[in-house]
């Protein structure tokens, strides 16, 4: 380059800038693929936090209600003529069928739930880009090495 094309403003940027924009750039990207990160990763915590909340209900169920309701229902059912341990039994399955109804429930949501494969994708393409990215050789001047010199 000639003298008067570095003195030109905005013709050449320093190291410390070059430095310094390459810096604002990671940092933006970063933060860009984190926001996207978050955006996915939303959608699938409320997915599990409503498969985990039916789950949670189909145990409190059958913890809190069997001992009550079985009692009734198992002598009800008696009251109408059935055998004791039949009346019991017959509760005993209904419950099951009940909390069979809820886990199928909690385990459609859970299926649900995938990667954040957008992240995924983006942070796979800054790495391709990132990794083809090369230094571009500069002419060392004998100036360039004394400076190099005394400063270390």
């Amino acid at each position: 380059m000639s003298a008067t094309d570095q003195g030109a403003p905005g013709a050449e940027r320093t190291l410390g800038q070059l430095v310094a924009a390459a810096t604002a750039e990671m940092s933006a990207l970063v933060h860009d693929e984190i926001a996207l990160a978050k955006v996915e990763i939303k959608q699938d915590v409320k997915r599990a936090g409503i498969g985990s909340g039916a789950a949670i209900a189909a145990g409190v169920l059958l913890l809190f209600s069997l001992p009550v309701l079985s009692f009734a229902a198992a002598y009800g059912i008696h009251n109408l003529g059935l055998g004791l341990a039949w009346s019991f039994l017959i509760v005993g399955v209904a419950f099951w069928l009940l909390a069979g109804l809820v886990g199928l429930l909690a385990v459609a949501k859970f299926k649900k739930v995938k990667p954040p494969v957008k992240t995924i994708d983006s942070v796979k393409q800054t790495a391709a880009v990132v990794g083809t990215v090369k230094p571009h050789p500069r002419p060392v001047s004998d100036q360039a090495v004394g400076v190099a010199r005394s400063s270390s």
